[in-house]
């Protein structure tokens, strides 16, 4: 005789275990959370933190357009980039409406740095220097402690 208990009117309820018993699987981590984050979404992070530094002393940044790009665009048939040409940014300046940008390029700049301080301060000093550019200032004026990390 079988004793098995007849499942419940209306069907099976939901499913609390998988066919090997390890119970049903989730992310890894929670969205929230850091580990979650892309390697690209915490450079432009990085690059966010930069500008909301300067901003603070040049609320005029305000007008300009912080892009992150894979890479630099190579124009042109030429000599491929070596590591001491390869740009870290650049800028476009403001035309026909559109305002001023400030280009980092992630890749160069990642394989420069080892950790997140390293890469933290590389941005922070790519971000200076082409704000100047823009701005026609020093670096050192636009961020007075550029230069010391």
């Amino acid at each position: 005789m079988d004793n098995a208990v007849p499942p419940p009117a209306g069907g099976p309820g939901p499913r609390r275990r998988d066919r090997h018993g390890r119970g049903i699987r989730g992310p890894i981590a929670p969205p929230q959370v850091p580990l979650a984050a892309s390697r690209a979404e915490v450079f432009a992070d990085l690059v966010q933190d930069s500008v909301e530094r300067l901003e603070r002393r040049w609320p005029q940044l305000a007008d300009i357009d912080f892009l992150v790009l894979e890479v630099p665009r190579l124009d042109g048939p030429g000599e491929p980039w070596n590591d001491e040409a390869v740009p870290l940014g650049g800028t476009i300046p403001a035309r026909e409406g559109r305002p001023a940008r400030v280009v980092v390029y992630r890749r160069p700049v990642e394989i420069r740095t080892k950790g997140r301080d390293e890469r933290a301060a590389l941005v922070h000093e790519v971000v200076v220097e082409q704000v100047a550019e823009l701005l026609g200032l020093t670096p050192e004026t636009v961020d007075p402690r550029y230069g010391e990390d």
